[in-house]
């Protein structure tokens, strides 16, 4: 393979590497307060008792 061909090979790795870097730091945590927290489980239980309820009835 000539040599141009192999730097553009070596080009697309490192772009994609590159991107994949750029994802990974600036993928982080979204902080949640505690009492977000609570309100969110206390929904999905109640979703979660809805669904017990519908599936019973069937």
């Amino acid at each position: 393979m000539p040599t141009i061909g192999w730097i553009f090979i070596a080009l697309a790795v490192m772009t994609i590497l590159g991107a994949l870097y750029k994802v990974y730091i600036t993928a982080y945590k979204m902080p949640i307060s505690k009492e977000k927290m609570r309100l969110i489980k206390a929904r999905q239980a109640e979703l979660e008792e809805q669904e017990r309820q519908e599936k019973n009835r069937e």
